[in-house]
């Protein structure tokens, strides 16, 4: 027997989260269930007793009273202690579910949840009351129209003996149903979770979230970003006095403390290129001190290769270019996503870099202008870039507060 939406069956949804009402409004009203909502714990047993429902959805975590409370409350009035309660809580906990149980719940869901789930489960508890009041309908009439007859009145046992256990079947039936369904969300959920962790392996956060409602290409125009490349002086001669494993091993350490360190100073790691690493702050979230970060992180890479150098006994060293200026940012390829930066600011940081000294961090002129009331820069002299021509670059040499490199 299934319960039939034409019948105008009502719904009260007792729950203060927006996102949440709005699904449940659209779900349940599209099945042709009246519903009605209340947003807090206060006026629920007068809503409850005006609207009649025939099932409620009420929240754990309710505002002033909870929902163990409000339930408790309907269950102990009797206008509304047989109007089943299904519980809704964001998250699964055995002693939760047990009380839920214990105060006369008849179902617990976790936030949040597929639309046929609760579709399912709201046909489930009415279905269950359409049967119970047919049974108790026809058990009255029976012994009204039969008192004192012994052989009817057992034939009427039998058959609300069968009923019954058509009804555990048909509840049986649908938990079962509800299982499955709960098996394939957590499948599903479980699969997105890995999809969304492959991607932010590789590109930002707001990138992955944009990606998710629009699967074209992501480009866009940043004024302000600073640009760090960083790469490890000698690199060839010292990759040959190691294994191939030794290598891979510590530039990965190497990397990977980058890595916490870009995390740490809220930059965005871009990519690195064989032994070279890049690194930008203000996007793809801008934000005013991104010079400022992206040069404390200079800093603290230039300390944490000198740690590695003297751990490994081998004289690693870093060269570093820090500029700032207009870039353009966005997502390219099909298979193989990559979040990448063009513009003359990028290829001019890169310069800084590959025309820089071993041990030191070279700055172009817009650096400098930018940082010179907090940090002692030394000016170094001019370099030739292509389509910029001579360019005057300037040397770190500490922070003022601190006079220490």
């Amino acid at each position: 027997m299934v319960v039939s939406p034409d019948s105008k069956q009502r719904i009260l949804v007792v729950d203060d989260t927006p996102e949440l009402i709005s699904s449940l409004l659209e779900a349940i009203s599209d099945a042709g269930y009246e519903i009605r909502v209340v947003t807090d714990s206060l006026n629920v047993l007068d809503v409850t007793q005006n609207f009649a429902p025939n099932l409620i959805f009420l929240d754990i975590n309710l505002p002033e009273t909870g929902g163990y409370t409000v339930c408790q409350q309907l269950k102990a009035t009797p206008q509304t202690q047989n109007i089943p309660v299904i519980f809704l809580s964001e998250q699964s906990q055995v002693l939760d579910k047990l009380k839920a149980f214990e105060i006369g719940g008849v179902d617990y869901m976790v936030k949040p949840f597929l639309v046929q789930e609760v579709l399912v489960r709201i046909e489930h508890q009415l279905t269950i009351q359409t049967l119970k009041k047919k049974l108790l309908e026809q058990q009255a009439h029976w012994l009204l129209q039969n008192r004192g007859n012994t052989p009817l009145l057992a034939s009427l046992q039998k058959q609300l003996h069968r009923q019954a256990e058509m009804l555990k079947e048909k509840n049986q039936q649908l938990q079962q149903e509800i299982r499955e369904r709960q098996q394939m969300q957590e499948a599903l959920k479980a699969e997105q979770e890995k999809s969304d962790q492959l991607l932010l392996n590789v590109l930002p956060r707001a990138i992955v979230d944009r990606l998710k409602q629009d699967q074209g290409v992501l480009a866009e125009r940043f004024d302000e970003v600073t640009i760090l490349f960083a790469d490890i002086v000698d690199f060839t001669p010292l990759s040959a006095q190691l294994t191939p494993l030794e290598l891979v091993q510590l530039l990965n350490q190497i990397f990977s403390t980058f890595d916490q360190l870009a995390e740490q100073f809220g930059l965005e790691k871009i990519k690195t290129i064989g032994d070279a690493y890049m690194v930008a702050g203000g996007v793809p979230i801008p934000r005013p001190d991104h010079a400022e970060a992206v040069m404390e992180m200079a800093i603290a890479m230039r300390r944490e290769i000198k740690q590695f150098a003297q751990a490994a006994g081998q004289p690693i060293r870093l060269r570093i270019g820090i500029n700032t200026g207009t870039v353009v940012a966005g997502v390219i390829g099909i298979s193989k996503f990559s979040y990448d930066l063009w513009g003359d600011a990028v290829n001019t940081a890169s310069r800084m870099e590959s025309q820089g000294l071993a041990g030191k961090i070279q700055v172009t002129e817009a650096i400098y202008h930018r940082l010179c009331d907090r940090y002692v820069f030394e000016k170094w002299g001019t370099i030739h870039v292509k389509g910029k021509g001579k360019m005057t670059t300037y040397l770190f040499v500490s922070r003022k507060e601190l006079c220490q490199s």
